[in-house]
């Protein structure tokens, strides 16, 4: 930074400060933005670590509980591969020795974990199945063509998921030969299904899921995405599998995911639409050519974490800043208090040296109008300054009335849902407890939409628009009223409004609308005995019109006039937005707000287009 001598002019002195500061601006503006990105970088890395280390135990987990689930039946072959019914069955055809062994595989499947049970000869032909009594029954099926035979037959023993080619149900084959290499009797097969570990996964709400070698999804928690694939099979593969029907009819297509840079971050396409961003963790499943994978939700996770990161950064950078700029201040007031010393003793040897009157005149003269112009000059800067400070102070009294006025009434109703909650969690009752948690989240997400609102407002822009159901509308509106008007919502009679009826527009920004008309219309009637607050809706071809009358007062005269302008309210605490901001909404979506008034009430009219089906 430039430091300016003792001999500098004020102007030089000015004109050096402003150097400095600029040079001050721009540093920190660099500093501020190179920490920030720093600081996203490390909050991101931190936060997926965190993550990583969080799936990988609990997918150490889910591999372990599969494992165990797999071992249970893999046994059964074996033992039964060395059954004397079994082998007395396959030398045998006659009827009676196969139907006891029909029974006894029968008895074997209700006591174990196994699906079916069943018995093939060496042709291939099932000769005897647990499920011998149902019309699904596997006897009399030829199963030559299925690996678990062949491999069997060939290896002793073989393990094989394929879907069900007469149950149509997925399942893991694990079969054994009978008899020796050299003289095979036949194979038994056990069959196991993997619903209920799905069921287990499913419930955890993170996507799990087991591939093959092939990566093509066996086990999976979402139902949709079995037999489709984590990479595009090879052609030769794909025939492969189609020709040996492991997988029916399955289009094998990739799962719907998108990758995120290099690593393992992936955003998938869930099955009742959107998408969520995750990080994917994979496992082996020891003892099998298998492998887990497991989707971990990363996107509010990494989001807390950079922006906890960033405000570190930003709190530390502005203590720095702060530190800097006042030792910058002080040098600048030694380096001008210096430059003042030696003007004055210059002006002292100048005014010795000349000792003329003239020239102490003129001096006199020079340093009258100095001190007025630096005075004229202080109060100028006193009145820039005041009226800068009128101006934030009116621009923030307006965002501030208008945030207070509309976010009222969600934070009352999330206040009512925090103590149920806190009643629940003390009777021990999580379940609503958790379903009220719930419903705060959304109220904050409707503060939020409702401080997007304010900002559309001011720019007079317009929000994206779709059917909505009117009596969802409404529905949320007086969800939003109920805690304020507690014991005074029965004065509220709304008509019958069909479920099918739907408008255009967002379901956020018209419940606002009801919310101001309903609260308008109740503190409008008051305590009056027969306060009344009547809501009907008729819907008239292209248009829904919604009436909320009451038997109130009615308006003023002088504020009818003015009814929807800014700040224009008859209520003592009023801010005189909620109107204002309720026909902006109406005229966003195509509608019209109308107002009527007499001695025996107000009756606001809402006109709405009615959504083309």
């Amino acid at each position: 930074m430039d430091r300016p001598s003792i001999s500098s002019t004020p102007a030089e002195l000015f004109r050096a400060s402003r150097r400095q500061w600029f040079a001050f601006a721009v540093t920190l503006l660099v500093v501020t933005l190179a920490a920030l990105y720093a600081a996203g970088l490390y909050g991101r890395a931190s936060a997926l670590a965190d993550l990583e280390e969080q799936g990988r135990t609990d997918a150490s987990l889910k591999v372990a509980l599969l494992r165990a689930v797999l071992e249970r039946p893999r046994a059964l072959p074996f033992l039964l591969s060395r059954d004397r019914d079994v082998e007395d069955a396959l030398r045998d055809a006659g009827p009676v020795k196969r139907e006891f062994l029909d029974r006894k595989l029968e008895e074997l499947v209700a006591g174990t974990s196994a699906a079916v049970i069943y018995v093939i000869d060496p042709k291939g032909l099932a000769i005897s199945a647990s499920n011998w009594r149902e019309p699904t029954s596997f006897v009399g099926n030829d199963y030559s063509f299925r690996a678990y035979f062949s491999r069997a037959m060939k290896e002793g023993t073989a393990e094989h998921f394929a879907l069900g080619s007469v149950s149509k149900r997925p399942g893991l084959y694990i079969s054994a030969r009978i008899g020796t290499a050299e003289a095979p009797l036949g194979v038994v097969v056990v069959k196991m299904e993997f619903d209920q570990l799905e069921r287990d996964w499913h419930e955890t709400q993170r996507p799990s899921y087991v591939v093959d070698a092939n990566h093509v999804v066996l086990i999976t928690s979402i139902p949709s995405w079995r037999f489709m694939t984590t990479e595009p099979l090879p052609p030769e593969s794909l025939t492969a599998i189609r020709e040996s029907l492991q997988f029916g009819e399955a289009p094998l297509v990739p799962l719907p995911f998108e990758r995120l840079g290099d690593g393992n971050l992936v955003r998938a396409l869930l099955p009742g639409g959107g998408t969520e961003d995750y990080l994917r963790i994979d496992a082996p499943v020891a003892t099998t050519p298998w492998q887990f994978e497991y989707l971990v939700p990363s996107g509010n996770a990494v989001a807390a974490s950079m922006r906890e990161a960033r405000l570190f950064a930003l709190l530390l950078i502005g203590a720095t800043a702060i530190v800097a700029a006042i030792w910058l201040r002080r040098r600048q007031a030694m380096g001008v208090n210096a430059a003042r010393s030696q003007a004055a003793r210059e002006e002292l040897e100048r005014r010795v040296i000349e000792r003329t009157q003239a020239l102490s005149l003129a001096r006199d003269s020079l340093q009258a109008e100095i001190a007025d112009h630096r005075a004229t000059e202080t109060r100028l800067q006193a009145v820039q300054q005041d009226l800068v400070q009128a101006n934030r102070l009116a621009i923030l009294g307006q965002v501030a009335a208008g945030v207070a006025h509309e976010i009222n009434q969600p934070l009352a109703t999330i206040r009512a849902y925090a103590d149920n909650s806190k009643v629940f969690l003390a009777r021990g009752k999580p379940e609503p407890a958790v379903e009220n948690l719930g419903l705060i989240a959304e109220l904050t997400d409707r503060i939020a939409t409702i401080t997007d609102d304010l900002k559309a407002l001011a720019r007079k822009g317009r929000s994206g628009e779709e059917p909505v159901g009117l009596r969802d509308v409404v529905d949320g509106a007086i969800l939003l009223l109920r805690s304020r008007f507690t014991g005074r919502l029965d004065r509220l009679v709304i008509a019958t409004i069909p479920e099918s009826l739907e408008v255009m527009g967002n379901r956020l920004r018209l419940e606002q609308v009801f919310i101001n008309l309903f609260q308008n219309a109740l503190e409008a009637v008051g305590d009056k005995p027969d306060g009344l607050v009547e809501v009907a809706v008729t819907s008239d071809g292209a248009d829904v019109v919604v009436s909320v009358a009451d038997n109130g007062p009615g308006i003023a005269p002088e504020i009818l006039g003015s009814l929807f302008e800014p700040f224009n309210t008859s209520k003592e605490k009023g801010l005189g937005l909620g109107l204002v901001i309720a026909k902006d909404i109406v005229s966003d979506y195509g509608g019209r707000l109308e107002v009527e008034t007499d001695m025996n009430g107000a009756r606001f009219t809402v006109h709405l287009r009615k959504a083309s089906r």
